[in-house]
């Protein structure tokens, strides 16, 4: 299909409304949802996690109708997309000003979810068992020096 400058391709028109109902739907008010204030004069404030997912295709085709003319050929074509909300915290103001952050446990993290969250921990095992073993070199070394070896 020859293509000018002027004119799109039908996918860009599929792959735009897509996009353009998933920027509609999602905005900083789904991620950091609307304050709620309590009876006390604190103020909570939930925090989301979204996963989007978004997916587009098609073909062009000729039918028996359109064999003569190639540059008149049928488009068919799709998108879809998926999006996840999880809410993963709450932000409280108190009435006195100090701000806090509650989590939410979220029992059922994926595996990367939790692989990730491990690696801080990781790191800091790997950090003290290095030095461990330093510092038990630097004392084997000085011990080392008290042994007579007899041959």
């Amino acid at each position: 299909m020859s293509e000018t400058n002027d004119k799109k391709h039908p996918i860009q028109g599929v792959m735009d409304t897509a996009m353009q109902n998933i920027k509609e739907m999602i905005d900083v008010n789904t991620i950091v949802g609307e304050p709620i204030t309590t009876q006390t004069g604190s103020i909570i404030i939930p925090v989301s996690k979204v996963n989007v997912g978004f997916a587009s295709g098609g073909s062009d085709f000729t039918t028996k109708a359109h064999q003569a003319n190639t540059e008149n050929l049928c488009f068919g074509g799709g998108s879809g997309a998926a999006i996840t909300l999880t809410p993963i915290a709450f932000l409280i103001v108190t009435s006195t000003g100090s701000v806090s952050l509650l989590p939410i446990d979220q029992p059922s993290l994926s595996t990367i979810d939790k692989l990730v969250d491990m690696i801080p921990d990781l790191i800091d095992r790997i950090k003290n068992a290095v030095s461990n073993k330093s510092s038990s070199k630097n004392e084997d070394d000085e011990n080392m020096d008290e042994v007579e070896y007899v041959g």
